[in-house]
């Protein structure tokens, strides 16, 4: 995929600048857009390297409105660490191999096909690491912030007729990218009006989850998620903005058995789910000695990094935050403690909680809260747009 590799040295010097661009077709692109464009952008890693980011924008129909075309970021959720899974490598190969990926990968395309009736430009960005070399930081809140705002920056410099007027808007992990990329717009992206953000079903208070997950005598496809944070982990232990002390070894944080799993963990959280992979070993197996009582250095670290992606965080915009009461995926327990905090820290936070949610794709509430949200969080949307 000749396209997602970056010339070296890295073009451009700006973060958010365009290294390159192509018309896009196909199932990555949205049905409602004038025009869908495929970008490999200029960005910046935690601890200062240049790195290049994929993502796509796509351009509402009609023509632009006084000032110009509001633009949406969207944030997505979890997809894993592949690069074959992110968003824009979506297509027939990966709906034939992957299909439940497939589904995951197309289901905000209804909502954000709505922005684009709403006349506003979307942009979204696959994250440092997945489609192009590299890692991918999970949750790694300052790498997802500046994957979701340089690409709103590289939309308006291919496209004059964007305005400056910015939404954020994310679902699962991208919920959690949305309020980071909020906390960090004012210092990264400073010529951009935010003037909203929008979470839908965030992640929070991953450490909990780890903890608990750590005590489990059983097998549990959401063990999944165990090499991903440690991928983000690690990278934030090494990185100067949010490291502290030794940097994480994982053969000191996992068990042997556990340690041969996340050595072949380059893979769509789907696949990490199966029980040929996370999904089969037992929560007790996973983590060296006893993480929870007694956790040495590395894993001390670890948790530390995970309490760092709670985004609890001061948003200079209003906020909004969905989720699904009967969601298994991400609980609504954190979400609820999350709203409290982000309201102790003086945010103007609205909070719609859904008892049900519509499942067209069959991939369950935490998925149906996209579409059962959609026109309540657009019109809202667009009286802050």
């Amino acid at each position: 995929m000749g396209f997602f590799v970056p010339p070296a040295p890295l073009a451009g010097r700006e973060h958010g600048e365009v290294i390159w661009s192509r018309p896009l077709a196909g199932p990555a692109a949205l049905e409602e857009a004038a025009r869908n464009e495929l970008v490999l952008y200029r960005s910046e890693a935690v601890d200062g390297t240049p790195i290049a980011v994929s993502g796509v924008i796509a351009l509402p129909q009609g023509e632009p409105p006084t000032g110009g075309f509001p633009i949406v970021s969207w944030a997505h959720g979890t997809l894993g660490l592949a690069d074959e899974g992110a968003p824009t490598r979506d297509g027939e190969d990966i709906a034939r191999s992957l299909p439940e990926h497939h589904l995951i990968n197309q289901a905000p395309h209804a909502l954000l096909n709505a922005f684009l009736a709403r006349g506003w430009a979307v942009a979204m960005t696959d994250y440092e690491g997945l489609g192009t070399p590299g890692v991918h930081p999970y949750l790694l809140g300052q790498s997802e912030a500046r994957g979701v705002l340089d690409i709103a920056r590289a939309a308006r410099g291919l496209h004059p007729e964007i305005s400056e007027r910015l939404a954020v808007v994310g679902h699962s992990q991208g919920g959690q990218a949305a309020l980071f990329a909020a906390h960090h717009a004012p210092e990264w992206t400073p010529e951009l009006d935010l003037r909203a953000v929008v979470a839908l079903a965030p992640a929070s208070h991953v450490t909990a989850s780890v903890l608990q997950g750590a005590k489990a005598a059983v097998t549990f496809p959401g063990f999944a998620f165990t090499p991903l944070l440690l991928t983000g982990a690690v990278v934030g232990s090494r990185a100067g903005a949010t490291s502290r002390g030794t940097p994480i070894d994982p053969a000191q944080v996992l068990t042997d058995e556990a340690f041969k799993l996340f050595g072949d963990s380059d893979k769509t959280r789907v696949e990490l789910s199966r029980p040929d992979s996370w999904g089969g070993i037992l929560g007790t197996d996973q983590f060296r000695g006893d993480i929870v009582n007694t956790p040495n250095d590395h894993q001390r670290e670890f948790l530390r990094q995970l309490d760092l992606t709670n985004p609890a965080l001061k948003i200079p915009a209003p906020i909004r935050i969905a989720h699904a009461q009967p969601d298994t995926r991400v609980a609504i327990a954190g979400t609820n403690t999350l709203v409290g905090e982000l309201g102790a820290l003086g945010n103007d936070v609205t909070y719609r909680i859904h008892p049900k949610t519509s499942d067209r794709a069959g991939l369950g509430p935490h998925f149906g809260v996209l579409d059962t949200d959609s026109t309540d969080m657009t019109a809202w949307l667009g009286q802050h747009l």
